[in-house]
């Protein structure tokens, strides 16, 4: 009988133990990391997305203690934090209106501590922490960051924070929304110039974020120091009011550029339509029963068979040869297409200079029937003629990028439309291999198999630098490393000659547009030009010994 009165007192004891621990708020405090480009020139870049869960409406003072490394603690100018609420947004370059910066500290040294105000309401509520950055002068070393401890001045919480660095990416804005008088700067592509200087060129997208039919020329943006900065933007292809319409209806768009890496001849292709095809593929001015109708060349009968500009979207060719400053006027090469198919243009992103010299552009279209491909266009004499090639595969593809294997064929890596519907083990680039410039084609054993896509345009580049005296190369490709959405910027090498690949580096995993094109700065460092979520076209550099 007393040992039962023992047992009843400890458990009843135990009990208003737990149940005194039960009434104190405890607030559950964990993190999450951000793999976002930071930028100079953006006073917000996301560090981390602090979450306090709290089960009642409290106020509260966090102290948050960070740590740096050394390149980072350089680096840094200040770091804010801004106050969400329970509202779990993804802060933007410019905050909404349920998030407020409750503070704001200069940064000095490898660490610090910051103090946060905080009016917890019931339930999950979350505090994202960015900094300021100064200019950078190397964009080939990331830095770290830790918040290696959050603590509530008076109240219990339990944290689960790693305490663990996380690595930040630098990054430079080539071309922002609205910069230049330009809506939205699209369609990346970038070359490394004999003289060292990057070109990189894109739609310039004056009044509207749309593809054609619109205000759109090619532009052109170089770098002089690596991409640690770039020149005002100059103008590569435009047909101005040509045949007396406005320049909304003699827009320009979908630029490649190729090097010709034997006499440094840069070439910039681009597709330019005069006037609009309606949905019928009738030849309007751009008005249609007294109103501006819209329509471009993938959609419906936007382009048509033949070769007058009042029946398809015509494919224009300039050149530089002086390193990107100025450009040739336009040659028109649409008499090289076929004159059923109802489309054939330039593939965006970059072409190659072959082995023997011979200079190669992706390039795309569609068929006597409306269905798209893929295949090349190709110069045997430097440029002065030209031919294009059988398409790819029967499959419907768009917008591709070739590499030269080290045995000498092509491989051409293709956005397969089949992706947009099969989300699958199926789901992957379709890759095709040429030995004969595109007379015949076969397809490759990792053709939907290796590269998963959102169904977007992808990059894929060779670079080659020399180890223990000896030529070697590995590919490198990019795109939004998913099946459904384009987000997630990964590069993803092969050292095999495309037969497999490994995911690298994720440069952004925020939601962008997702287009990019890669080059070798030089022996050492690729340069990636890609659509990101935190600027129209964003570059980075990634040093060739993180990629292997």
């Amino acid at each position: 009988m007393q040992i039962t009165t023992k047992i009843k007192d400890s458990l009843l004891t135990l009990f208003l133990l737990l149940t005194a621990t039960a009434a104190v708020a405890q607030v559950r405090i964990a993190e999450r990391h951000y793999t976002l480009p930071v930028l100079a020139d953006q006073p917000i870049n996301i560090l981390k997305r602090l979450e306090f869960t709290a089960d009642k409406r409290q106020q509260v003072e966090a102290e948050l203690t960070l740590k740096t490394d050394a390149l980072a603690a350089a680096q840094l100018d200040s770091v804010s934090c801004w106050f969400a609420g329970t509202d779990s947004t993804l802060l933007t370059p410019v905050p909404n209106a349920a998030q407020q910066r409750v503070t704001a500290q200069k940064w000095k040294g490898r660490s610090g501590k910051i103090t946060v105000p905080l009016t917890l309401e019931k339930g999950v509520n979350y505090l994202w922490v960015t900094a300021k950055v100064h200019p950078f002068k190397k964009l080939d070393q990331a830095f770290e960051v830790a918040i290696t401890k959050v603590s509530l001045l008076g109240v219990p919480s339990n944290s689960l924070l790693s305490g663990k660095f996380s690595r930040y990416r630098p990054a430079i804005a080539v071309h922002r929304q609205g910069a230049e008088g330009v809506h939205t700067s699209r369609i990346p592509g970038i070359i490394t110039a004999k003289d060292g200087s990057l070109v990189a060129v894109y739609d310039a997208r004056r009044e509207l974020g749309r593809d054609l039919q619109g205000d759109i020329d090619i532009g052109v943006s170089r770098s002089l120091d690596g991409g640690r900065s770039w020149q005002p933007m100059e103008i590569a292809i435009d047909m101005g009011t040509f045949g007396g319409l406005p320049q909304k209806f003699n827009g320009v768009s979908d630029p490649n550029i190729l090097l010709d890496e034997r006499t440094g001849t840069i070439y910039v292709a681009g597709l330019w339509m005069h006037g609009v095809l309606d949905e019928t593929g009738t030849w309007y001015p751009g008005i249609k029963d007294g109103r501006e109708i819209h329509n471009h060349q993938w959609k419906n009968k936007g382009s048509q068979p033949g070769f007058g500009i009042k029946q398809t979207s015509q494919f224009l060719l300039v050149k530089s040869e002086d390193n990107g400053l100025t450009w040739s006027k336009p040659l028109n090469l649409t008499h090289l297409k076929r004159a059923e198919w109802w489309l054939w243009a330039p593939a965006p992103g970059h072409g190659i200079s072959l082995q023997d010299g011979t200079l190669l552009m992706p390039s795309q279209g569609r068929d006597e029937t409306g269905k798209a491909f893929s295949n090349i266009i190709y110069s045997r004499d430097g440029g002065q003629t030209w031919k294009t090639s059988n398409p790819a595969l029967a499959e419907s593809t768009t917008e591709c990028m070739a590499v030269q294997l080290d045995n000498g064929d092509i491989m051409l890596n293709m956005r397969s439309n089949y992706n947009a519907t099969h989300k699958g083990g199926d789901n992957g680039r379709a890759i095709a291999l040429t030995k004969d410039l595109g007379e015949t084609w076969t397809e490759h054993p990792t053709s939907h198999k290796a590269l998963i896509e959102p169904t977007c345009m992808a990059s894929i580049h060779k670079h080659v630098y020399q180890t223990g005296g000896n030529r070697s190369s590995l590919l490198v490709f990019c795109n939004p490393d998913s099946k459904f959405v384009r987000a997630n910027i990964t590069l993803k090498v092969s050292k095999d000659n495309g037969e497999s690949w490994q995911p690298k580096v994720l440069l952004d995993e925020g939601k962008g547009r997702g287009y990019s094109c890669i080059t070798s700065v030089d022996e050492h460092t690729i340069g990636v030009l890609y659509e990101g979520s935190q600027a129209d076209l964003i570059f980075q550099q990634v040093p060739l010994k993180e990629l292997l």
